[in-house]
Order: structure tokens, then C-alpha cells, then sequence
């Protein structure tokens, strides 16, 4: 009432805040399944593997749209994406208006809540470990980014992520209903591209030239200054950018390697079909007539003699 702004710093009460969104991510999670994805799995009549990827990407679509909206919302309303110097001006950004420190917490409920529901969903045990890979390295990246103070630029990197994979889910869905139709995939790509390329420039412009020049280098730890007087040795600078460009280098290779292992299986039922084609099209054409000549309709050897075989008559 009185203007003043009020913000927030993390620490030991977050866990009590976490541990509740857990459990609402748990019923949220539970409410999609039950009155969406079960009815269009009625409807389609998946095979156990494809009625498990269904439901995944089904849950991640909700998830991963909510999470751009929300993302959205918060970046250009603070301000970061029309400033992009806010990104590492006046680090260390150890107070957060109220609404980046809630969607940092919503989003760790979120991954933790996957946690529990790989048994409640009786995920395969083939599909475990993919997923439990996957669940970490959200958790690492996104806690990092809340307890060493980068909210900000892990704002953008979710953004760019969840954008690409938003797509990458969609494309998934409309495979299953209809296989003939993978133009999503094709719009997945594109999108996937695009993001990683402003993911490194975003890496090269924040870590290589706007932390070093952060004015306050002094190791702090009260006021949250844990690792920018690192970036005033170019070794150790070079080093991260180094670290971060392998990173994403083995990203795409292992995407242009998924991008040539389809387009050969594309290409090979292309081929496989006109092959089927091409058969049956011999098969529909009239069969040669035998040889001889013919003589009032009846088909006469060459030697003059009837091909067809006489009956014998009983004695």
C-alpha cells in the first residue's frame, strides 16, 4: 500500500514451499491423465510402448506450454529481454521480485514431482534411466541457476528449452494419431536449431563478455557474489566457453545423427513402397498366351497337335 517494492532471497523454508507444489504438480499431474490423455488413448488403441511415450509426451506438452506462457510473461515483463545488459548488471541478483522466485520454486516441485511418478505410472524399466538422466539435468540446471544467483539467464535458457521441446512433444502426439503425418517434426527441427544457436550466443555474451565486467569481483558470500572473481582469469573464462560449446556441439551431433537415422528410414519405406508398387503392377498385367497357333478357337500345337490333354474313356 505504502509503494514499497518487496523482494525475496532463498533459503531453508523453500524446501517446505517445494514439498507442497510437489504434491499439487502430483494431483495437477493426475488430473490431466485422468480426464485427457486416458480418453484419447480409448479412442486411438495404442500398443503398450506407444500408449507410455503417448502419455509422456502428453504430460510434458501441458507442462512445457504452461512453463513458456509463464516463462514468457515473467521476462518481458521485468524487463530482460528488452534490456539484455540486466542479464549481468549489478550481479549478484540476490533479492528476486516475487514472481521469478515462484516459478523457480513451481519448476523444481515440478521435476521432483517426476521423481514419484515414475512408479505411479509404471514407467518401463527400459525407460528409466532415460528419464531419470533427464530429470537431473533439469534439476541441476535449474537449481544452479536459483542458488548462484543466474535467475536471470536461466530464465531465457528455459525459455529456449521448453520452446524446443514444446514442439518436440507436439510433433510426437500428432505422429501417434496419424503416422503419415510427421510435418511437426520437420517444424521441431527448425526450432531446435534456432534455440541452441541462441543458447551459445546467449553463454558467449553473458560468461565471456558481461560477468567479467561485473564492478564488484571481490569473492562475497554474504551478498552472494560466489564465482564472478573467477571470470577476471581468461583461463578460467575460456575454459567454461570451452566446456559449454563441447556441450552443445555433442547436442546437435546427436541431433543431425536422429535428423540422417530418419530421413534413411524415410527414404527406405519410400523406396519399399514403390518396389510393392512396381509388383504389383507386373501382376496386374494379362498373361502371355501360350505357343501355337490357333485354328476356330482351339489352340493347336506346333506340331499340329492339340495341347490339351485327352481324356481317356472308361472300357
Amino acid at each position: 500500500a505504502d509503494g514499497e517494492l518487496v523482494q525475496y532471497h532463498y533459503g531453508l523454508k523453500d524446501l517446505v514451499t517445494i514439498l507442497f507444489y510437489i504434491f499439487i504438480a502430483i494431483i495437477l499431474h493426475a488430473v490431466v491423465q485422468e480426464y485427457a490423455l486416458d480418453k484419447i488413448n480409448r479412442r486411438l488403441h495404442l500398443s503398450k510402448v506407444k500408449h507410455s511415450k503417448f502419455n509422456e509426451s502428453g504430460q510434458l506438452v501441458a507442462f512445457h506450454l504452461t512453463s513458456v506462457i509463464w516463462c514468457l510473461y515473467v521476462v518481458v515483463t521485468e524487463g530482460y529481454i528488452s534490456n539484455p545488459r540486466s542479464l549481468w548488471e549489478n550481479y549478484p541478483h540476490v533479492y528476486l521480485p516475487f514472481q521469478v522466485k515462484f516459478f523457480y520454486l513451481c519448476q523444481l516441485a515440478y521435476w521432483l514431482h517426476a521423481l514419484p511418478e515414475l512408479y505411479f505410472q509404471k514407467v518401463r524399466k527400459e525407460e528409466i534411466p532415460r528419464q531419470l538422466r533427464c530429470i537431473a539435468l533439469y534439476l541441476v540446471h535449474i537449481a544452479g541457476a536459483y542458488l548462484l544467483n543466474l535467475t536471470r539467464l536461466g530464465l531465457i535458457l528455459l525459455l529456449l528449452q521448453y520452446l524446443a521441446e514444446f514442439f518436440f512433444h507436439m510433433a510426437r502426439l500428432v505422429y501417434f494419431t496419424d503416422e503419415n503425418n510427421e510435418k511437426l517434426f520437420n517444424v521441431w527441427a527448425v526450432v531446435f536449431v534456432v534455440t541452441r544457436l541462441f543458447t551459445l550466443t546467449l553463454y558467449i555474451l553473458v560468461i565471456g563478455f558481461g560477468l567479467p565486467r561485473v564492478e564488484n569481483q571481490a569473492l562475497d558470500p554474504e551478498r552472494g557474489n560466489l564465482f564472478s572473481f573467477l571470470f577476471n582469469n581468461i583461463l578460467f573464462r575460456m575454459s567454461v566457453l570451452l566446456l559449454v560449446c563441447l556441450f552443445q556441439a555433442s547436442v546437435m551431433w546427436r541431433f543431425i545423427h536422429f535428423q540422417l537415422r530418419r530421413w534413411r528410414e524415410y527414404w527406405n519405406e519410400q523406396s519399399s513402397r514403390k518396389r510393392a508398387a512396381a509388383g504389383a503392377k507386373q501382376q496386374a498385367k494379362p498373361l502371355k498366351r501360350d505357343s501355337g497357333y490357333h485354328e476356330n478357337g482351339v489352340v493347336k500345337a506346333e506340331n499340329g497337335t492339340s495341347p490339351r490333354t485327352k481324356k481317356l474313356k472308361s472300357p
